[in-house]
C-alpha cells in the first residue's frame, strides 16, 4: 500500500487547507505513521481491535492523536465488507479475504509484519455471507463448494498459495471442484542460493517446473512472482528466470526488482550493513531500488529490463500461451455467462490484436488452435491475449 502514498498525501495536503478533519489507518498508515504527524487521528494496525476505542473517545470528545495495538484481531468478528460504496466496473476482479498471516518468514515480505506467523481464519459462515453479498450487487467474474453450485457457478475463484501445494493432490483436487481456476504463487528465483538467503525454504530443494505443471494439470493456473536482486544473484540470473518462465508456461508472470519494505528481516539486515538508501516507494515499475545491491546497478537494471522486454514481446508472449494451453485441463465445466463486455472484449481484441497489432500472425494461430483443438479455453486464450496487449505497453513504457 506504500504505492498509494503519494496520493495520500495529496488528498491529506487538500483536507488540511479545507481545515478538515483526518482519520487515517491500513497499512501504509501503520507501517509509516512517522510520516503522518499532520493527520489529526491515527488509528492503526488492525480495525477490529482500534477503531472502536477511537470511535468511543470521539464519542465522549477526548479522541487521541494516534491508536496502536499489539493484539491480533480475531477476524471472525469481521463485518461484511459494503460492496455497494465500489464502483465494480473499474475492476476485473473483486476480493475475498479469508485470512490473514502467513506461516512463512521470507525476509523482503512485510505480511507477517502487518498480521503475525499465524494465520487467523474466517468462518465457512462468514465466507458465504461474503460471497452472497457480492453476488446480490450484480458482480459476475472472478472472485463454496455448493455455494458456488446452488448460484449456477457466477464467480471464478482464483488465491493465493506456496508451491508445496503441489504436494498435497486433494487439496487441488477440491479447489478445483469448487471452482477455483488460478494461484499466485511467489516463485522468486530458480537460483537455489537466492531462494535460501531470502529465507524460502519451501521452494528450495524441488523441481520447480514439475511442481507447476503438476498444479496446472490439476485445473489450476499458475500465475509466478518473480524477484531479481538478491545478493546471491549472479550474471545469468536473467537468461535463467526468462527460460525458466517459457519452460513453465506461467503466462502471468510479475518479475520485480528486490526491495526492503519497513519492519522486514531484509531491512533489519542491510541496515546493519549499511546498505540502506530510503524507504521502499511501493512502486513496482519505477526501477527503483532501495538499497545497494551486490550486483552492479547499472547491469542489474540492464538485465532486469531484458527479462521485461523479452517474456512481454508477442512472439515469447504467445508461445507461452500455446505451452500453457496444451498442458491446461481445467477439472470443472465453465458456464459461460452472456455479458456484453465480455463479447465487446472480444470484438475489440480482433480488431486491435488480429488486424493492427503486431501480434496478429500469433494472435489468429493461438484463435484458430484454440477454437478448433480446445473450444473450452476459447475464453480464457481471448483473456490471455488482451492481458499479453497491456503487459507488453507497460513493459515498452517503461523499458
Amino acid at each position: 500500500m506504500s504505492i498509494q502514498s503519494e496520493s495520500a498525501n495529496d488528498v491529506i495536503m487538500r483536507c488540511n487547507n479545507l481545515n478538515a478533519k483526518i482519520v487515517a489507518g491500513g497499512p501504509l498508515f501503520t507501517s509509516s505513521s512517522e510520516y503522518y504527524q499532520n493527520v489529526d487521528y491515527l488509528v492503526l494496525n488492525e480495525a477490529e481491535i482500534t477503531l472502536p476505542i477511537f470511535l468511543k473517545d470521539l464519542q465522549e470528545g477526548i479522541p487521541k492523536h494516534k491508536y496502536t495495538s499489539d493484539d491480533w484481531a480475531n477476524i471472525t468478528t469481521t463485518p461484511l465488507p459494503l460492496w455497494d460504496l465500489v464502483s465494480l466496473n473499474n475492476y476485473t476482479s473483486m476480493n475475498l479475504q479469508y485470512s490473514r498471516g502467513c506461516p512463512f518468514d521470507c525476509d523482503f515480505c512485510d505480511i507477517t509484519v502487518l498480521y503475525g506467523r499465524k494465520p487467523r481464519t474466517k468462518t465457512k459462515e462468514q465466507v458465504i455471507a461474503e460471497l452472497d453479498e457480492l453476488y446480490f450487487t450484480g458482480w459476475r467474474g472472478p472472485v463454496f463448494f455448493k455455494w458456488m453450485h446452488k448460484r449456477i457457478n457466477p464467480f471464478y475463484l482464483n488465491t493465493e498459495a506456496s508451491i508445496n501445494l503441489a504436494d498435497d493432490d486433494m487439496l487441488m483436487d477440491q479447489m478445483a471442484k469448487a471452482g477455483f481456476e488460478a494461484v499466485f504463487i511467489g516463485i522468486e528465483s530458480p537460483n537455489e542460493k537466492s531462494l535460501i538467503e531470502c529465507n524460502k525454504p519451501q521452494n528450495a530443494n524441488r523441481d520447480l517446473i514439475a511442481s507447476i505443471k503438476k498444479i496446472q494439470q490439476f485445473g489450476l493456473e499458475v500465475q509466478g512472482g518473480f524477484i531479481v536482486g538478491f545478493d546471491n544473484d549472479h550474471p545469468e540470473i536473467f537468461e535463467e528466470i526468462t527460460n525458466f518462465i517459457q519452460q513453465s508456461g506461467i503466462v502471468t508472470a510479475m518479475v520485480g526488482l528486490l526491495n526492503a519494505p519497513k519492519g522486514t528481516t531484509l531491512e533489519k539486515r542491510l541496515l546493519l550493513e549499511g546498505r540502506m538508501l530510503k524507504d521502499f516507494t511501493g512502486n513496482n515499475t519505477d526501477f527503483t531500488i532501495n538499497f545497494i545491491p551486490k550486483m552492479d546497478s547499472d547491469k542489474l537494471l540492464d538485465g532486469y529490463k531484458s527479462i521485461l522486454k523479452t517474456i512481454y514481446s508477442p512472439k515469447f508472449f504467445y508461445e507461452r500461451v500455446m505451452c500453457f494451453m496444451k498442458d491446461f485441463e481445467p477439472k470443472k465445466k465453465k458456464v459461460f455467462h452472456l455479458n456484453p463486455n465480455y463479447i465487446l472484449a472480444l470484438f475489440r481484441s480482433i480488431f486491435k490484436l488480429g488486424f493492427i497489432g503486431e501480434e496478429r500472425n500469433y494472435y489468429w494461430k493461438l484463435f484458430f488452435w484454440t477454437l478448433f483443438r480446445k473450444p473450452q479455453l476459447f475464453s480464457l486464450a481471448i483473456l490471455f491475449a488482451i492481458y499479453g496487449f497491456h503487459f507488453k505497453k507497460i513493459s515498452n513504457g517503461f523499458c
